[in-house]
Formats: structure tokens, C-alpha cells, sequence
């Protein structure tokens, strides 16, 4: 069973608010009477006993949020073994890890993003959408982290990513010659501008000359070993057309449900 978590939050975001709205919109798209409910490996998610649905994991306060999230988390993970979170911006992913930790001591992530969001601090928050892997590295909640779609690596970064070795792999890099091999728990995370704007311009940080959706896909399809978690943030409505940002996530949250049922 996979819990499917909505956290429309965006109270640690900077620059441009909207993640907030996201949640709804994807599922809205994901329960389309147009959209085949068939994953590429062949789950029928029309079958509700697969996976069920949790809402609106918010407060204004980031402290409370944090702390819903993470009681939330540790309970659909007793209830249900896997969860799927759709954000929200980037920040959610520490104290959802913070709680698959508990469950899950040795994690590797695989994680999409134009950005590395391995700031020490941004904006004088340590808990910025821009810094969730640092607190996560730091905190020794990871075995391993690796990186796909990084195109915005300033110094700071790198140096972070040396300090906590962080597998950032080339953004020119073809699927067909990574190796995503685990003999431990996998936890996806996707943030949705890791996408080519042309495939997603409905996020806040749009930044050209990313993945393609099927670049991503088949990523996700080439990871060998349990994945037992995921998430997928930023989407920012504000930012969209006609939604298509929206369809894509709600396609990549089918995949991961895929891949996890596989």
C-alpha cells in the first residue's frame, strides 16, 4: 500500500510563492477520467487497494509543519510501508527523510533538480527549500545522495557537495550509461524544474537545458533496489500553461507508484 501525502506548503520558499497551491492541481490531473491510470510497467491504479490518498499537511508555522509532517510520515510508514509526498516546495523532503530514517537506517537518494539545495543557509534559513540536503547530509540521514539535472552549481555547492560526497552526475549524462544499483532502500526525490522548462514551466526557478520527462522516467525505470519512498515539489500553478506541468508530475507520480508496486 502507498499513502499519497499532499503538503501545500511553500512557507520556506524564496523569491516566488505558489508551491502552496500545487498538491490539488497535480491530483486533480492524476484522477482525470482522461488520463489512463496505467503505469509503463503495467499496475492498474485504478485499483484502490494499491494506495490511498492523505491531505493538507500545513500550518503557517514552519516548526508545526515540520513536525505534522514528520508524525504523518512515521504513520502512514507503520500503516503502509511506502509513501509518495507532493509538495510544496523542496524543504518537506528533510523531515520526511527525518522520519524514514527512524524506519529506514541506511537510505540512498536519487534526486532531479536544476538545483543542488545543499546550502549551508539561504536567506539566513537553514531550513530554506534551498538547503534540505545539507540538513539531511549533515545529519547523517543519508548513505548516499546522488544528483540528476544540476545545472546551477555555484562554489558554495561544490564545496558542499565535496564535503558530504555527493554523486552529482553530469547533466549531459545518458541514462543508458548510469549504473543505479542498491543493495539498500531507494527514496526519489523530484523537484519539477530539474524538468527542461519545455516540459515543465510551471515552477518557480525555471532554469533551460534540463531532463526531459523521459529522461527521468527512464532514470527511475533503471534503479535497481527497493524504492520505499518519494517525493515531488515545486510545482507552482502561478507559473503554468494549460496545466502541463500539473500532467507531468501527476505522470511521474505514476511511474513512481509503478516502479514501488513493481
Amino acid at each position: 500500500m502507498i499513502s499519497i501525502i499532499e503538503i501545500p506548503t511553500d512557507i520556506n520558499s524564496s523569491f516566488a510563492l505558489g508551491a502552496s497551491k500545487g498538491p490539488p492541481i497535480i491530483k486533480k490531473q492524476f484522477d482525470s477520467e482522461a488520463t489512463n491510470k496505467f503505469s509503463e510497467n503495467g499496475f492498474d491504479l485504478r485499483k484502490r487497494y494499491n494506495w490511498k490518498n492523505i491531505k493538507n499537511l500545513n500550518d503557517k508555522n514552519r516548526e508545526k509543519t515540520f513536525a505534522l509532517i514528520s508524525k504523518t510520515i512515521e504513520t502512514e510508514l507503520h500503516k503502509s510501508r511506502y509513501c509518495i509526498s507532493i509538495g510544496g516546495d523542496h524543504s518537506i523532503t528533510y523531515p520526511i527523510i527525518s522520519s524514514y530514517h527512524k524506519f529506514f537506517p541506511k537510505i540512498n537518494i536519487v534526486h532531479f533538480d536544476a538545483h543542488p539545495d545543499l546550502y549551508e543557509t539561504f536567506d539566513n534559513n537553514p531550513y530554506s527549500h534551498a538547503s534540505p540536503f545539507a540538513r539531511i547530509m549533515e545529519n547523517n540521514l543519508a548513505s548516499s545522495l546522488t544528483q540528476f539535472g544540476i545545472r546551477t552549481m555555484n562554489d558554495h555547492q561544490k564545496e558542499q557537495a565535496t564535503r558530504y560526497s555527493v554523486n552529482v552526475v553530469p547533466i549531459n549524462q545518458s541514462s543508458e550509461h548510469v549504473k543505479l544499483k542498491f543493495s539498500e532502500p531507494v527514496y526519489v526525490s523530484i523537484d519539477l524544474d530539474g524538468l527542461d522548462p519545455a516540459y515543465a514551466p510551471g515552477v518557480s526557478h525555471p532554469e533551460p537545458g534540463g531532463l526531459s520527462t523521459r529522461e527521468i522516467i527512464n532514470f527511475i525505470s533503471k534503479i535497481e533496489g527497493e524504492i520505499i519512498g518519494a517525493d515531488i515539489v515545486e510545482y507552482n500553478p502561478y507559473k503554468d500553461i494549460n496545466e502541463i506541468t500539473a500532467i507531468t508530475a501527476a505522470k511521474l507520480l505514476k511511474e513512481l507508484m509503478g516502479k514501488i508496486l513493481d
